[in-house]
């Protein structure tokens, strides 16, 4: 939906305001590696990336500037299935994790043909949580105390979409975007 913006691929010389974003203080914050990543082990990861095939990742851009990145992980074709997880530009406007998360989800089961899409959050990320709820997605579970940040054991909230499932919510999201839109624009 042009409309939204676009996924495209990621341009070699974004890899820099890529690694700007994903170091960003509130983008880290909600992220399993929450170290300020070097360019040197930005760099090494994208090539590492690069020559995988179960692991696809897309700039989302609105109105010709870049506002976020979209990475889809795990692609399974036997089983038609994917990971996948978001972040924006800290300078994004609001209601751009919806703009990303309705494309995202559009990629996933149209040109990737996933029969599901499913993520981990970091419980206290409260708000993707209710987001991608928003859009569909169902907690599958909760792994307890699963993941160590500082000294403190944190859950982790683990939700699913089936393509099924997008289909019958897609045409009522996309309704709302376009309200939200008309009010942004």
């Amino acid at each position: 939906m042009q409309a939204f913006g676009k996924l495209r691929d990621i341009n070699q010389q974004e890899l820099e305001l890529m690694l700007s974003w994903r170091n960003a203080p509130n983008v880290r914050a909600n992220m399993y590696t929450r170290h300020e990543i070097s360019m040197d082990e930005h760099l090494a990861w994208w090539a590492r990336t690069q020559q995988r095939d179960d692991q696809r990742y897309f700039m989302f851009e609105a109105d010709d500037m870049p506002l976020g990145i979209v990475g889809f992980t795990g692609i399974d074709k036997t089983s038609q299935n994917s990971s996948w997880a978001f972040y924006a530009s800290p300078e994004a406007p609001k209601g751009t994790g919806s703009k990303m998360e309705f494309l995202a989800l559009e990629c996933a089961f149209n040109e990737l043909e996933l029969h599901k899409l499913h993520c981990e959050v970091l419980a206290f990320n409260a708000p993707v949580i209710k987001l991608h709820q928003k859009f569909g997605f169902s907690v599958e579970g909760i792994l307890r105390e699963h993941h160590k940040i500082d000294q403190e054991f944190i859950d982790i909230y683990r939700l699913g979409l089936l393509a099924t499932e997008w289909a019958e919510k897609r045409v009522d999201m996309m309704n709302k975007l376009i309200k939200l839109s008309g009010k942004n624009a």
